[in-house]
């Protein structure tokens, strides 16, 4: 068996299981119990430590 044809075979198979049972322990750990507050204070981010709502650029000059 030349190299090729055992890579095409270990790929169409044994890498091709792997990167599923890789993906679907992604889904598994995202969607852990447990881990809405993580996610909740992660999608808060970009607000934290806002004062005032945003001004323009022209707004901030005049000030």
């Amino acid at each position: 068996m030349d190299t090729y044809s055992f890579l095409r075979e270990l790929a169409d198979s044994w890498v091709l299981l792997a990167m599923f049972l890789f993906f679907l322990g992604v889904i598994v750990w995202a969607f852990r119990p447990g881990s809405r507050a993580v996610h909740d204070d992660t999608s808060q981010i970009p607000f934290r430590n806002e004062d005032r709502p945003g001004v323009s650029k022209d707004e901030e000059l005049q000030s």
